[in-house]
C-alpha cells in the first residue's frame, strides 16, 4: 500500500465535499459523524451559481445556504479560521448520533501542484488542486474527496487521492437485498406448522392462526406461495414475535374474478391485483421489467374501484418528465397538454382496457372521453402543498424520483386516498440517482411491514413473445 493511501487511524478523517454531494443531499453536512468537513471556495462559487429556480437541485442548495448560515452564525465568525463545530440540533438526522466533528472553509490560497496533464481552471481541477494541497498539510491525516461524479474520482485516484462515493444516501448496500414480497413455503410446510393451527371465517374470508420457525421472517403485507397440484397463496395480515394470522387471498387468474376485463396470468400479477383491489391497503409498489403488467394491472383495479365500487372520485396519473434522448423543447398548451407526450403508457394500456363488445368507432370514443374525464393526469411540478381526497394515485417511472421527492409525494394522501407506486429501478434516468439510493428503493424499504402497504416485484414478462426476448437478450 503507497504511503498516500495508507490508513491513519489515530486521527479523525477529513472529507473533502463536491458541490454534487451537497446539491444532491443538503443534510450531507451532518452525516459524517466525528469527522471534520472541508468546502472549497470553489465549491461555494458553484453552490451561489445553483441557488436560482424552482427545481429539486435550487431548493436543495438554498438549503445547504440556510445550513451554512446557522452554523456560522452559532460558532460565530471568529472562529472560521479554526473550524465550525457542526451544531447538535441536527441530532435526529443521524439516528439519535450527533456529528461532533468541524466545518472548515477555504481561508487561504491552497495550490496543490497538479499534473500537467490536467491543464485548465476548471471548478474540478480546482477541487482536486486543494485536495493536494490539503494532504501535504497535514500528511497525519486521511483526506478523502467525496463526490458523486465518477470522473472526478477516477481523476483524483490518478493524482494520489482518496476519494469515495457519498454513500449515505444509499438505502441499501445492494438492489438484490430488496424484498420480492413474497415468500414461497416448502412443500412439508404443515408439517411442522399445523399443530397448534387455528382457522376460521370473517366476511367471506379464511384466516389462519400459525407458530412456527418460518413465520420469524415474514412481515405483514407479504404473500406465501405454495406451488403444486393444488397451490396455495395467502398474505400476512399480522405478525407477532409467536405467532402469525394470513388470510387466502383471492385468485384473479378466474374469469370470474376478472377486474375490468384483465385477469392475471402469473402469480405475481395475482398478488399484485390483491393488494389494488384491497381497500385496506393504502401504499402498493409494483417493481418489475418493461412488459410485466404494473401499468395495466394498476389501471384496470383503478378503473374497477373508481366507477363500478365508486370508492373513488378520480385517478390521478404523474411521473417524472425525465427524457430518454434529446429533450425536445417546451411543450405548448395546459398541464395536461404539456403532460401529454410522456404519459404515452397510460393512453397504451387505456386502448386494452377501453375495447366495448358493442359500439364500434363511436362507441370506443365515447368511451374514451368519457374515461379520460375520470383520469386527470398531473405535473410534479404543482404537487407541493396540495392534498387529495379519495384519490387513486398512480407515480409512474418512480425510480427517477428521489426520496424527498417520494416523500413530497406521498404525503400528498388524504383520508380515503390509495397510492401506487411503479418502477423498473434497472432504468434509472436520473442523474446521480443509482438503484441503491433512487426514491422507489426506499420506499419499498420504508414501508415494508407496515400492515397497510404492500410490494410486490414482478417477474414474468407478459407482452410479447417479441419483447419477452429482447429483455433477456439485449
Amino acid at each position: 500500500m503507497s504511503p498516500v493511501h495508507a490508513p491513519h487511524t489515530h486521527e479523525k478523517r477529513l472529507f473533502v465535499l463536491d458541490t454534487n454531494v451537497l446539491m444532491h443531499d443538503p443534510t450531507a453536512l451532518f452525516r459524517f459523524q466525528e469527522h471534520d468537513i472541508f468546502l472549497p471556495m470553489v465549491v461555494l462559487e458553484e453552490l451561489d451559481r445553483g441557488k436560482k429556480g424552482v427545481s429539486e437541485v435550487a431548493r436543495n442548495v438554498r438549503q445547504v445556504s440556510r445550513f451554512l448560515d446557522d452554523l456560522i452564525s452559532a460558532a460565530g465568525e471568529d472562529s472560521i479560521r479554526a473550524g465550525v463545530e457542526i451544531a447538535t440540533d441536527f441530532l435526529r438526522l443521524n439516528n439519535g448520533k450527533g456529528p461532533t466533528g468541524k466545518l472548515l472553509f477555504q481561508t487561504e490560497t491552497l495550490n496543490g501542484q497538479l499534473p500537467t496533464n490536467l491543464p485548465g481552471d476548471s471548478p474540478d481541477n480546482s477541487i482536486l488542486s486543494v485536495a493536494l494541497s490539503l494532504q501535504s498539510k497535514f500528511p497525519e491525516r486521511d483526506v478523502i474527496l467525496v463526490s458523486k461524479d465518477i470522473n472526478l474520482r477516477i481523476k483524483a485516484t490518478i493524482v494520489g487521492l482518496k476519494a469515495e462515493d457519498y454513500f449515505n444516501d444509499q438505502v441499501l448496500d445492494d438492489a438484490d437485498l430488496l424484498p420480492t414480497g413474497f415468500h414461497e413455503l416448502p412443500a412439508d410446510f404443515w408439517d411442522g406448522h399445523s399443530k397448534e393451527m387455528k382457522s376460521w371465517q370473517e366476511q367471506g374470508h379464511t384466516f389462519y392462526k400459525l407458530v412456527g420457525p418460518m413465520t420469524d421472517d415474514w412481515l405483514p403485507g407479504h404473500f406465501l406461495a405454495m406451488p403444486g397440484d393444488s397451490p396455495f397463496e395467502a398474505i400476512v395480515r399480522e405478525k407477532s414475535p409467536d405467532h402469525a394470522v394470513i388470510e387466502t387471498i383471492r385468485d384473479f387468474t378466474e374469469t370470474r374474478h376478472a377486474v375490468w376485463g384483465i385477469t392475471a396470468r402469473n402469480r405475481e400479477q395475482n398478488f399484485a391485483l390483491n393488494l389494488l383491489m384491497d381497500p385496506e391497503i393504502d401504499i402498493v409498489t409494483l417493481l418489475g421489467a418493461a412488459g410485466t403488467g404494473k401499468t395495466l394491472l394498476t389501471l384496470a383495479a383503478g378503473l374497477a374501484q373508481l366507477l363500478d365500487e365508486q370508492l373513488y372520485k378520480e385517478i390521478i396519473m404523474t411521473r417524472v418528465t425525465v427524457p430518454v434522448g434529446e429533450d425536445i423543447g417546451f411543450l405548448p398548451g395546459t398541464e395536461e397538454e404539456k403532460m401529454t407526450p410522456w404519459m404515452g403508457a397510460l393512453m397504451d394500456n387505456l386502448e386494452v382496457l377501453t375495447q366495448p363488445a358493442n359500439g364500434g368507432k363511436w362507441g370506443r370514443t365515447a368511451t374514451d372521453e368519457f374515461l379520460m374525464s375520470k383520469i386527470k393526469v398531473k405535473s410534479l411540478n404543482f404537487m407541493r402543498g396540495r392534498t387529495f381526497l379519495n384519490r387513486y394515485i398512480i407515480i409512474d417511472e418512480a425510480q427517477n424520483l428521489t426520496p424527498k421527492q417520494m416523500k413530497t409525494l406521498i404525503t400528498r394522501a388524504g383520508p380515503g386516498t390509495k397510492v401506487v407506486c411503479l418502477g423498473n429501478i434497472a432504468q434509472i434516468d436520473t442523474p446521480y440517482l443509482t438503484e441503491t439510493s433512487s426514491g422507489l428503493t426506499y420506499v419499498v424499504d420504508r414501508f415494508k411491514g407496515w400492515p397497510h402497504g404492500g410490494h410486490v416485484t414482478l417477474q414474468r414478462g407478459e407482452r410479447s413473445r417479441l419483447a419477452d426476448y429482447a429483455s433477456d437478450h439485449l
